[in-house]
């Protein structure tokens, strides 16, 4: 028994470690995994922010009173960018047809007199919402300062600024895991996760493809080797290159330039990472029994990354899509990695909280594994 086995596992080891010394002699694709999880992640995490930021803004100021300059004085950096002096209506709107301003703040005369004399007052904002996220953004920010103002105003004026007690209702939020909701923890992650998923791919089918190209697969199929010890020996290979820059990210960018805490695991992390890492690489064998060529590999596997990106839940949450696109999401493996690996990270979980999430990935990665071992065999066996 033992000797069957050791026999079965001597090719293994020569044909992982051959794996490994042509992934080492491709110096670009080197160059590209580093470039991917390094400087890659870095860019997505300092660059992509979900919040308004510096947004140009110009005031219409017809009233150019006390309230009028307390309202404006409000309207401050990182979230906004006032153009310096006044502005009428109509440069206004020339500022938001150019794309120069994102907001237009429209302030009535008699602004201040009429809230002194404890009058209705209306404020205008014209909002650019060709990108619509940044749009609606800015138009909050904007309305609670409005709101706050006004709320503010007419306290004073019934007396609350006079040490007279109003009854009011304190809204006290606590955000948790991410207390300072800084977005570069989440997009660097999040793209840590995705250039995972694009290598996991795209690593084991260009290997299985060049074999088809140089013409050596022949070599291997009439060797006594079988289609599981030629297969496998490129999963190992590329997996384990694939966990060494995943560590890499994280001691070089991750943690000491994010901040990024591990909160939970990294053994349980490292472990679902390779689970996942072997669940993928199921596609990119299906993707080398259809591609003749690497150039068909780099398409096909655009084509897969596309749709499993976009049901991750990465981009959109669950809740914000159809029906049946949400429905669709299960069958997404990124959408459970997602899952786990922030729950490790952030919220620290352990195995017992992510054992739904590990189940869907083992029976999705099983699936996609045995589709790509299955061809595999028919188009070679």
């Amino acid at each position: 028994m033992l000797t069957s086995m050791r026999l079965w596992l001597r090719p293994l080891a020569a044909l992982t470690r051959k794996e490994l010394l042509q992934l080492w002699r491709d110096r670009i694709l080197l160059v590209f995994m580093v470039y991917a999880f390094t400087c890659d992640i870095y860019l997505a995490g300092s660059g992509v922010t979900l919040q308004v930021s510096h947004a140009a803004t110009v005031i219409t100021d017809a009233d150019r009173g006390a309230a009028a300059r307390e309202l404006r004085a409000r309207l401050v950096e990182p979230s906004f960018n006032v153009q310096p002096g006044h502005v009428n209506e109509r440069d206004a709107m020339r500022a938001l047809d150019r794309g120069e301003a994102m907001l237009a703040l429209d302030l009535q005369p008699r602004m201040t007199a009429d809230l002194a004399a404890g009058r209705e007052v209306t404020v205008g904002l014209n909002v650019d919402t060709s990108n619509s996220v940044q749009g609606f953004l800015g138009a909050s920010y904007v309305t609670r300062i409005v709101s706050e103002f006004g709320i503010q105003t007419g306290l004073a004026q019934l007396g609350g600024g006079n040490g007279m007690t109003l009854p009011m209702v304190q809204n006290r939020i606590r955000a948790w895991y991410n207390a300072d909701q800084n977005d570069a923890w989440f997009m660097a992650i999040s793209q840590l996760l995705n250039i995972i998923t694009v290598f996991a791919i795209l690593l084991p089918a260009a290997a299985a493809v060049r074999e088809k190209e140089r013409g050596t697969v022949e070599q291997l199929l009439v060797s006594p080797l079988t289609p599981l010890q030629i297969v496998l020996p490129k999963l190992l290979a590329m997996g384990g290159v694939i966990l060494l820059t995943v560590m890499l990210s994280l001691n070089l960018v991750l943690w000491p330039i994010f901040g990024v805490p591990c909160r939970g695991s990294l053994g349980l992390f490292f472990a679902v990472t390779t689970l996942y890492i072997f669940s993928t690489a199921g596609l990119g064998l299906f993707v080398a029994t259809i591609a003749r060529n690497l150039a068909q590999v780099g398409m096909l596997t655009i084509l897969i990354l596309a749709p499993m990106l976009f049901l991750s839940g990465a981009w959109t949450p669950p809740e914000a899509l159809p029906g049946w696109l949400a429905h669709g999401m299960v069958i997404s493996p990124l959408h459970h990695y997602l899952d786990i690996a922030f729950g490790i990270l952030l919220k620290g979980q352990g195995a017992g909280e992510l054992l739904r999430p590990v189940m869907w990935l083992v029976g999705i990665g099983a699936g996609m594994f045995a589709l790509g071992l299955y061809r595999f065999r028919r188009q070679f066996g």
